[in-house]
C-alpha cells in the first residue's frame, strides 16, 4: 500500500488537486474536474487524492504533527530553534497572550490547509455519489472512506478552533458562503460523529489495502471523539459537565476494537516509531509517505522537518522541539518504580542518581545518552542550537537517523517517510480506562493502563550504551489495587497519558479536556520562567487560550458571518 495509494496521486497529474487563495473557495485545480470523470479508474483516482489531502500539510500549516499546537503549548517542550523570534509565530503560541487572528502562518494556513482536504473529500464524494454501483463495484467502501476522512480533518478544525463551519458535499459555493460558525458546542460534535457513524455502517472490518480506513479505525475514531464530547464546555470553554452516556460509548467503542483481536501493542514501545516496524499490530490507522518512488523528494512527512538537532554533523538545522525541564522531571519515580505526583518538579531531575520512567530515553536527546537507538552517536550538547535560551534537551520520537532509509534532506529541511500514526492501539487502552474512570469503575482501568507501564518496562532493549549498560537508571513498575481511588486512578491516567505521549502533540489538548489547562499551564510557567526566563511574560488565559483564533482573513472573506472566539 505504501507504492500504490499515494504515488497514484503524485503521478497523476490528471488528478492532482491544487490550492486556492481561501479556504472556502477551494476548488481543486488540475486537467479534470469531477464532471469529467465517468470511468471507475478516475473516480477512484479523486479517492485516492482525498487520502493523500490528509498528509498535504506543510512546516507552518501542519495538519498531522501537532508539535507546534499541543507539544510546545503545553509543558512538555519550547520551541528550540535560534531564539524566540526564529518562527515567531510559534513563540507566540507558546507564549498565549501573543497569539492574534491575523497570525497567517499556523493560525491561518492550517485552517486553510484544512478545509482543502476537506474540500478534497467533497469533491470525491460527488463523484462517487455520480457513478452507479454496477459501474463501481467499491462504491460503497469508497463513500464511507470518504466519511471517515472528512470526519478526521473535521475533528482536527474542531479539537484548533472549537467554532467552526461544517458543510457536506452537497453544500455549493453560494451555501457554503451562508454557513456559520456559530453551531452549539454539542451540534457540531454531533455532525462530525456523523462521518464516522456512516464510516462504521458502511465499511468492512479489513481492507486489502493497510492505508484504507475500515469499520474498526472508525470506531477507534468515534470514540475519540465522544470522549472529547463527554467533557462539556460552555461559551468560554469551562468544562461545565462530563457526560455519563457519551462516556459509555467511549468503552463501547473501544470494545469494539479492543475485542476484534486485530490490534496489539507492540513489544517495544520503539516500534512505533521507526519505519522498519510501522503498519504494526499497534497502528490503527495511519498516513502512509513514501521514498524513492520516481518523485523528487517522494511524498514524506516535512511537518517535523524543523525539528532535527542542528550542530549534529548529519544533520544541520533546526533544532526546534526542545523538551521542557518539567517533562523530564515527570519521567522520575520514586522507590516503588511509580510517578513523583506531587514532588516530581521541585527541584531540576539529577540524571545520574535519580530513577525514571524508560520513556524518557525514547523521548528526549539527552548529553551522553544514545539518540534515536543508535549508541555509536550518543547524543551531544554541542548538537543543540540554543541552550541559552531553551537548555540542552531535544525531542527525538518523530525524529529519524540520517542513515535511515526512510531520511531525505531536501535543502536544509529534513524530511522522513515514516508512516504518521493517526490512531494507535495505546490511545484506545487509555481511552477506554479514561472512561471507567470518569464512570467511577476505576478497577476496571487498572489493567489497562498496566498494560501500558509493563510494555514500557520491557521497552530497553534499543537503549544501551556501546559498553553494553544504561545511561538512565530505570524504575518502572505497574499500579497496584491498594488505594486504587477514583482520583488517584485520574491522577494515573492522566500521568500515562503525559508519559506515553510525551511530544506527540496530544498533551496541550488533554489539559484542555479535562478542564485542567489554566492551572497546569500557569503552574508551570511560575516555575519554569526561573529556568528559562524567555518564558517571563507568558500567561495563559481561560476562556481564551484553550483553542487557537478564527483567521481574520476568513472573518473578512464571509463579510462577518464568522465570529471571532472569545477573547481574541
Amino acid at each position: 500500500m505504501k507504492t500504490k495509494i499515494f504515488i497514484t496521486t503524485i503521478l497523476s497529474g490528471a488528478l492532482i488537486l491544487g490550492s486556492c487563495k481561501k479556504a472556502l473557495d477551494y476548488t481543486p485545480k488540475g486537467v479534470l474536474s469531477s464532471s469529467d470523470l465517468t470511468s471507475a479508474t478516475a473516480i477512484d483516482g479523486l479517492v485516492t487524492a482525498a487520502y493523500a489531502a490528509i498528509g498535504n500539510g506543510d512546516m507552518i500549516g501542519p495538519i498531522y504533527s501537532d508539535w507546534a499546537y499541543g507539544s510546545v503549548r503545553s509543558d512538555d517542550a519550547y520551541k528550540g530553534g535560534g531564539g524566540t523570534g526564529d518562527v515567531g509565530e510559534i513563540d507566540a503560541m507558546e507564549h498565549y497572550n501573543l497569539v492574534t487572528p491575523s497570525m497567517d502562518a499556523f493560525v491561518s494556513r492550517t485552517w486553510k490547509n484544512l478545509f482543502k482536504s476537506i474540500g478534497r473529500a467533497n469533491v470525491a464524494l460527488r463523484a462517487v455519489n455520480s457513478i452507479s454501483d454496477a459501474a463501481f463495484p467499491n462504491k460503497k467502501t469508497r463513500l464511507a472512506e470518504l466519511h471517515f476522512l472528512r470526519g478526521h480533518s473535521y475533528f482536527l478544525l474542531k479539537k484548533l478552533y472549537k467554532n467552526i463551519p461544517i458543510f457536506d458535499e452537497n453544500a455549493t459555493s453560494d451555501d457554503i458562503l451562508k454557513v456559520s460558525n456559530q453551531l452549539s458546542n454539542d451540534d457540531s460534535w454531533n455532525k462530525i460523529a456523523a462521518d464516522f457513524q456512516y464510516a462504521i455502517d458502511n465499511l468492512p472490518v479489513s481492507q486489502p489495502d493497510l492505508a484504507r480506513a475500515n469499520k474498526l479505525s472508525a470506531q477507534a475514531y468515534l470514540a475519540k471523539l465522544r470522549l472529547y464530547q463527554a467533557y462539556e464546555q460552555d461559551a468560554t470553554n469551562h468544562v461545565t459537565n462530563i457526560n455519563q452516556q457519551r462516556l459509555q460509548d467511549v468503552v463501547t467503542l473501544t470494545q469494539a476494537v479492543i475485542s476484534s483481536g486485530k490490534f496489539a501493542l507492540s513489544a517495544d514501545i520503539g516500534d512505533n516509531f521507526l519505519p522498519e516496524t510501522e503498519n504494526g499490530p499497534e497502528s490503527v490507522f495511519a498516513i502512509q509517505f513514501t521514498i524513492n518512488d520516481g518523485t523528487t523528494a517522494g511524498r514524506m512527512n516535512f511537518e517535523d522537518g524543523l525539528n532535527y538537532p542542528h550542530g549534529a554533523p548529519q544533520y544541520g538545522c533546526c533544532g526546534f522541539h526542545a523538551a521542557s525541564q518539567n517533562m523530564v522531571n515527570a519521567f522520575t519515580t520514586d522507590a516503588n518504580g511509580l510517578p513523583n505526583f506531587d514532588t516530581f518538579n521541585n527541584n531540576i531531575a539529577n540524571l545520574s542518581t535519580a530513577t525514571f520512567d524508560v520513556r524518557l530515553d525514547h523521548t528526549v536527546g539527552i548529553d551522553g545518552h544514545p539518540y534515536k537507538y543508535d549508541n555509536t552517536k550518543p547524543f551531544s550538547n554541542s548538537w543543540v542550537r540554543d541552550a541559552g535560551t531553551y537548555g540542552n534537551f531535544h525531542t527525538m520520537r518523530n525524529q529519524q537517523l540520517a542513515t535511515s532509509s526512510s531520511y531525505f534532506k531536501l535543502g536544509p529541511f529534513m524530511g522522513s517517510a515514516k508512516n504518521y500514526d493517526i490512531l494507535r492501539y495505546d490511545d484506545i487502552l487509555l481511552m477506554q480506562a479514561e472512561a471507567y474512570i470518569q464512570l467511577g469503575q476505576q478497577a476496571s482501568a487498572l489493567p489497562l493502563i498496566n498494560q501500558i507501564r509493563n510494555r514500557a518496562a520491557t521497552s530497553t532493549a534499543r537503549l544501551k550504551k556501546l559498553d553494553g549498560t544504561f545511561a538512565t537508571n530505570y524504575n518502572i513498575k505497574p499500579y497496584t489495587s491498594a488505594n486504587w481511588t477514583q482520583a488517584y486512578a485520574l491522577k494515573a491516567l492522566q500521568w500515562e497519558r503525559r508519559l506515553e505521549f510525551a511530544t506527540e502533540g496530544a498533551r496541550f489538548f488533554d489539559l484542555v479536556r479535562w478542564g485542567v489547562a489554566e492551572k497546569t499551564l500557569n503552574d508551570y510557567i511560575a516555575v519554569e520562567k526561573g529556568r528559562r526566563p524567555f518564558l517571563a511574560t507568558a500567561k495563559f488565559t481561560a476562556g481564551r487560550d484553550e483553542y487557537l483564533p478564527i483567521p481574520q482573513s476568513e472573518i473578512t472573506f464571509t463579510n462577518g458571518l464568522y465570529k471571532q472566539n472569545p477573547g481574541y
